[in-house]
Protein backbone atom coordinates (compact mmCIF):
# COMPACT_ATOMS: atom_id res chain seq x y z
CA UNK A 1 0.00 0.00 0.00
CA UNK A 2 1.24 3.22 -1.16
CA UNK A 3 3.03 4.92 1.98
CA UNK A 4 1.12 8.06 1.83
CA UNK A 5 -2.05 6.57 1.54
CA UNK A 6 -1.67 5.13 4.94
CA UNK A 7 0.14 8.71 6.47
CA UNK A 8 -3.45 10.50 5.07
CA UNK A 9 -5.18 8.16 6.37
CA UNK A 10 -4.21 8.35 10.06
CA UNK A 11 -4.07 11.76 9.80
CA UNK A 12 -7.58 11.77 9.24
CA UNK A 13 -8.52 9.73 11.38
CA UNK A 14 -6.76 12.15 13.98
CA UNK A 15 -8.76 14.99 12.66
CA UNK A 16 -11.72 12.91 12.75
CA UNK A 17 -11.08 11.83 16.85
CA UNK A 18 -10.46 15.53 17.76
CA UNK A 19 -13.11 17.26 16.21
CA UNK A 20 -15.85 14.27 17.09
CA UNK A 21 -14.41 13.93 20.97
CA UNK A 22 -13.99 10.36 19.91
CA UNK A 23 -11.01 9.76 22.15
CA UNK A 24 -11.95 8.00 25.39
CA UNK A 25 -12.14 10.12 28.11
CA UNK A 26 -9.95 8.87 31.42
CA UNK A 27 -11.93 6.33 33.69
CA UNK A 28 -10.91 5.31 37.16
CA UNK A 29 -11.96 2.97 39.21
CA UNK A 30 -13.27 4.36 42.83
CA UNK A 31 -13.23 8.63 41.42
CA UNK A 32 -16.11 10.74 41.17
CA UNK A 33 -17.83 10.91 37.28
CA UNK A 34 -19.93 13.03 35.65
CA UNK A 35 -22.23 12.29 32.95
CA UNK A 36 -20.45 13.52 29.36
CA UNK A 37 -21.81 13.23 25.35
CA UNK A 38 -25.03 13.67 26.04
CA UNK A 39 -27.22 15.77 24.36
CA UNK A 40 -28.96 18.25 27.19
CA UNK A 41 -32.44 16.75 26.19
CA UNK A 42 -31.60 13.04 26.64
CA UNK A 43 -30.42 10.71 29.22
CA UNK A 44 -27.79 8.19 29.98
CA UNK A 45 -29.38 5.39 30.33
CA UNK A 46 -27.66 2.95 33.94
CA UNK A 47 -28.33 -0.73 32.96
CA UNK A 48 -28.66 -3.68 34.79
CA UNK A 49 -25.87 -5.70 32.42
CA UNK A 50 -23.19 -4.54 30.52
CA UNK A 51 -25.10 -4.20 27.46
CA UNK A 52 -27.42 -2.11 25.53
CA UNK A 53 -30.15 -4.55 25.34
CA UNK A 54 -30.04 -4.92 29.46
CA UNK A 55 -33.51 -3.37 31.51
CA UNK A 56 -32.80 0.84 32.01
CA UNK A 57 -32.11 0.59 35.95
CA UNK A 58 -32.01 4.49 35.93
CA UNK A 59 -32.03 7.42 33.47
CA UNK A 60 -29.06 10.10 34.19
CA UNK A 61 -29.30 13.64 33.05
CA UNK A 62 -26.41 15.01 30.93
CA UNK A 63 -23.83 17.18 33.80
CA UNK A 64 -24.97 14.76 36.56
CA UNK A 65 -21.80 14.35 38.41
CA UNK A 66 -21.70 11.80 41.60
CA UNK A 67 -21.08 8.37 39.68
CA UNK A 68 -18.65 6.06 40.93
CA UNK A 69 -16.95 3.32 39.17
CA UNK A 70 -17.31 0.76 41.36
CA UNK A 71 -14.96 -1.58 39.35
CA UNK A 72 -12.79 -2.31 36.31
CA UNK A 73 -14.96 -2.01 33.27
CA UNK A 74 -15.89 -4.59 31.26
CA UNK A 75 -14.86 -3.73 27.38
CA UNK A 76 -16.98 -0.31 27.18
CA UNK A 77 -19.08 -1.00 29.97
CA UNK A 78 -18.50 0.36 33.63
CA UNK A 79 -20.22 -0.70 36.75
CA UNK A 80 -21.74 2.75 38.54
CA UNK A 81 -23.09 3.94 41.26
CA UNK A 82 -24.96 6.73 41.70
CA UNK A 83 -25.81 7.15 45.00
CA UNK A 84 -29.44 5.44 44.46
CA UNK A 85 -28.56 2.94 41.90
CA UNK A 86 -26.11 0.78 40.82
CA UNK A 87 -25.56 -0.60 37.23
CA UNK A 88 -23.61 -0.55 34.09
CA UNK A 89 -22.59 2.63 31.58
CA UNK A 90 -21.14 2.68 27.91
CA UNK A 91 -18.09 4.35 28.97
CA UNK A 92 -18.32 7.23 26.38
CA UNK A 93 -21.00 9.02 28.44
CA UNK A 94 -19.09 9.37 31.60
CA UNK A 95 -15.62 11.32 32.43
CA UNK A 96 -13.93 11.49 35.42
CA UNK A 97 -14.35 14.54 37.59
CA UNK A 98 -10.03 15.73 38.82
CA UNK A 99 -8.68 15.67 41.84
CA UNK A 100 -8.91 19.12 43.91
CA UNK A 101 -5.66 20.40 42.95
CA UNK A 102 -6.12 23.81 41.37
CA UNK A 103 -5.70 27.16 42.32
CA UNK A 104 -6.38 30.86 41.08
CA UNK A 105 -3.92 32.67 39.67
CA UNK A 106 -3.28 35.59 37.73
CA UNK A 107 -5.83 37.95 39.89
CA UNK A 108 -4.90 41.62 40.90
CA UNK A 109 -4.59 42.33 45.13
CA UNK A 110 -7.77 43.33 45.38
CA UNK A 111 -9.94 40.88 43.13
CA UNK A 112 -11.62 37.95 43.31
CA UNK A 113 -12.39 34.67 41.19
CA UNK A 114 -15.77 35.45 39.91
CA UNK A 115 -17.62 32.02 39.67
CA UNK A 116 -20.38 32.24 37.02
CA UNK A 117 -23.70 30.13 36.61
CA UNK A 118 -22.66 29.70 32.97
CA UNK A 119 -19.44 30.34 30.57
CA UNK A 120 -20.35 33.83 29.66
CA UNK A 121 -18.79 37.29 31.33
CA UNK A 122 -22.77 37.96 30.89
CA UNK A 123 -23.84 35.60 33.35
CA UNK A 124 -25.08 35.67 36.86
CA UNK A 125 -22.64 35.51 39.12
CA UNK A 126 -22.92 33.00 42.03
CA UNK A 127 -19.92 33.91 44.43
CA UNK A 128 -16.68 35.72 44.05
CA UNK A 129 -13.80 33.00 45.88
CA UNK A 130 -10.64 34.23 47.26
CA UNK A 131 -7.70 35.13 44.64
CA UNK A 132 -5.68 32.69 46.66
CA UNK A 133 -8.10 29.51 46.69
CA UNK A 134 -7.10 26.45 45.93
CA UNK A 135 -8.53 23.07 46.25
CA UNK A 136 -10.57 23.64 43.22
CA UNK A 137 -12.21 20.48 41.13
CA UNK A 138 -12.10 20.58 37.39
CA UNK A 139 -15.55 19.24 36.31
CA UNK A 140 -15.37 17.39 32.71
CA UNK A 141 -16.59 20.21 30.94
CA UNK A 142 -15.09 23.31 29.03
CA UNK A 143 -16.27 26.04 26.52
CA UNK A 144 -13.77 28.15 25.02
CA UNK A 145 -11.88 29.93 27.74
CA UNK A 146 -14.17 28.32 30.49
CA UNK A 147 -13.99 25.33 32.78
CA UNK A 148 -16.43 24.62 34.80
CA UNK A 149 -15.21 23.50 38.16
CA UNK A 150 -16.21 22.96 42.17
CA UNK A 151 -15.06 24.30 45.39
CA UNK A 152 -16.38 24.83 49.22
CA UNK A 153 -19.61 23.44 48.02
CA UNK A 154 -20.21 26.05 45.19
CA UNK A 155 -20.28 24.81 41.46
CA UNK A 156 -20.14 27.07 38.38
CA UNK A 157 -18.02 28.19 35.12
CA UNK A 158 -14.80 30.59 35.63
CA UNK A 159 -12.04 32.12 32.86
CA UNK A 160 -9.69 28.92 32.47
CA UNK A 161 -6.95 31.41 32.76
CA UNK A 162 -7.29 32.36 35.92
CA UNK A 163 -6.77 28.70 37.12
CA UNK A 164 -3.25 26.58 37.44
CA UNK A 165 -2.08 23.28 39.14
CA UNK A 166 -1.14 23.61 42.62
Amino acid sequence: MNQWFVRGAALLGLIFAAVTGAEAEPIAEGAEHCVVNVRSDDVLNMREQPNSRARVRSRLRYGTCGIFVQDECRGNWCPVEDGHNTGWVHRHYIAMVSPAMYCATGIPPRGSLVLRAYPSPQSRVLTRLDRRQCEIAFLPYAVGGWQKIRVDGWQGWVERRNLSGE
